[in-house]
């Protein structure tokens, strides 16, 4: 990356000048290269002189000026150096070395962006994690659509990915599904049942009870435990589930029972063991745990009164479990109704002698569907809420991807049906995976006219001057370190707005431009430069679990 090769030399110079005793090795590791605000200021600019100047009571300018004379030396990387500002010094690569980036990429082909900044560290992300009460809501399916980009980010940077479902089959939610279940049951028997107060509504209750009469006849019209109605209700759920997210193209390695931690002891334990620090006391028929010692403003409860958990005991217990097997970063992809517990369960983690810094919280907002500008609710077959399902069934998976990874996660999206189901460039979707088509069409028309790529060597890349061409080839160079950002800052939205950005710059330059035209050498030039970027946009496309269409 011509990013790295700058703080490599600026890297050679620094020590060059410790050696020398122009400076001390203080600011050493403190300085970055930036891309400037303005174009005007180059391509690459470094606060090093006014780090050096600052720690060393120096003249920026001074310290400046030395640097930009040493820099400027490279005549293969910079056409010039210049200083700007209080002390800046800024870099204007030369055309060529932007130029050469089409043979980086192509050589690396989709492998290019791949990398091992990960150095193999086990990662655990857990996402989704919806109880099996019914099917996922589109809550949900942002969720399982972030988490899923995150890990293939993370996998795509040398991270070992252990994909989680954390769920409950137990509990007072499981019951009421039982009951739910149980009185359809009855109602289907043409019986009498009295439906729960706070049952689960949706047509899918219905649905499993039909399959328990055609299963069961009516052997169960006096059966007075809910187990039987539960635990097909839950397979019932699970397997929808599941289905649901392999159509999206999502498998998890592992689902993680929480009723697990309470027949291990592990939830008793956890107690215990604040309970020894000091760390838990009882109150009003409650146990409290003292979060207060921990920074927090108040005790939090963590078993009611009822005796009934709160919602962060078993969390506590889970993750305390998670860093007990051994993984070096926890990723917990959760919605914004989980923000409250997320202090509690770190300080609970840092309360049993564990590394809370190894858990990385990653909250979503809620998603709103509109058509015609008003809010929307779908048909209501399934539950009472809009399923992914009804979702995948309308604007298809890569649609449904695209637009939940449009946003950061901690904005809120709204989902406009009217512009998700069109197909032209009106559309993202559409408008990005168009250009990965269209520049798949090139390399078939130049074929059709008998014009092949000649040998990548021997192809005259200063042709590529125009300064759209430079500017896409700046991108392209860009790519790899996105990645990387991206995957550490677990943040995918970044690839999208990438891609959407390079889209625009590609079909504008389409239109201005012919590719394949009567000047032989341009011709193999721009071809090599479409061929480069078909590669990065199917890179980019693949690295977020987006389908890279050659046509459309």
């Amino acid at each position: 990356m011509i990013k790295e090769r700058i703080k490599e030399l600026l890297d050679q110079y620094f020590t060059a000048g410790v050696d020398q005793g122009l400076w001390t090795n203080a600011a050493a590791g403190s300085y970055t290269v930036e891309l400037p605000k303005h174009a005007s200021h180059g391509d690459f600019s470094t606060n090093m002189a006014m780090l050096i100047a600052r720690r060393e009571k120096k003249n920026p300018r001074e310290v400046a000026s030395l640097l930009a004379e040493k820099m400027g030396g490279d005549g293969d990387l910079f056409d010039k150096v210049e200083i700007a500002g209080p002390g800046f010094v800024n870099f204007f690569v030369r055309d060529a070395v932007w130029q050469s980036v089409v043979q980086s990429v192509c050589e690396q082909g989709y492998g290019y962006g791949l990398s091992q900044i990960g150095r193999q560290k086990k990662v655990l992300v857990e996402f989704v994690s919806a109880n099996p009460t019914g099917p996922l809501s589109i809550g949900h399916g942002r969720q399982a659509v972030l988490g899923d980009a995150i890990a293939r980010l993370l996998e795509a940077t040398g991270h070992v990915v252990m994909r989680e479902y954390y769920y409950n089959d137990a509990g007072r939610q499981m019951r009421v599904l039982g009951e739910s279940t149980r009185a359809r049951y009855l109602e289907l028997l043409e019986l009498s049942g009295e439906f729960p107060e706070e049952g689960y509504q949706g047509e899918y209750i219905y649905d499993i009870a039909r399959k328990l009469v055609a299963e069961k006849g009516d052997s169960l019209k006096d059966a007075d435990d809910v187990t039987p109605f539960k635990e097909t209700a839950e397979k019932e759920i699970f397997a929808d589930i599941v289905e649901t997210l392999q159509r999206l193209d999502i498998k998890f390695d592992n689902y993680y029972n929480e009723h697990s931690l309470y027949e291990k002891g592990l939830v008793d334990d956890v107690v215990a063991r604040l309970r020894d620090k000091g760390l838990a006391y009882d109150h009003d028929g409650a146990v409290w745990f003292k979060t207060t010692e921990l920074g927090q403003e108040q005790d939090r409860v963590i078993i009611k009164s009822t005796g009934e958990p709160t919602y962060r005991l078993p969390d506590i217990a889970y993750h305390r479990e998670k860093l007990k097997r051994g993984f070096d970063w926890l990723v917990n992809i959760f919605g914004s109704d989980h923000i409250a517990t997320v202090p509690d369960v770190l300080a609970g983690l840092r309360a049993l002698g564990y590394d809370d810094t190894k858990v990385t919280v990653v909250i979503h907002q809620f998603v709103t569907l509109t058509r015609e500008g008003k809010q929307v609710k779908m048909s209501t077959r399934k539950a009472n809420f809009v399923t992914v399902d009804e979702l995948f069934d309308e604007v298809g998976p890569d649609v449904i991807r695209f637009f939940f990874l449009m946003r950061k996660a901690d904005s809120q999206l709204e989902f406009d049906l009217d512009l998700a189901t069109k197909e032209s460039q009106e559309n993202p979707v559409f408008y990005v995976q168009y250009a990965n088509a269209r520049l798949s069409s090139i390399q078939k028309k130049a074929k059709e006219k008998n014009i092949a790529r000649g040998p990548l060597q021997d192809v005259s890349l200063k042709k590529l001057t125009l300064a759209e061409e430079l500017n896409m080839l700046k991108a392209l160079a860009s790519y790899p370190e996105l990645v990387e950002s991206s995957a550490l800052d677990l943040s995918p939205h970044r690839i999208i707005f990438f891609l959407m950005d390079l889209a625009g710059q590609f079909h504008s330059y389409y239109n201005s431009h012919l590719v394949i035209s009567d000047e032989p050498e341009l011709t193999q030039a721009r071809l090599w430069l479409a061929e480069a970027l078909r590669i990065v946009f199917h890179n980019g496309l693949r690295v977020v679990g987006l389908s890279a269409p050659e046509s459309m």
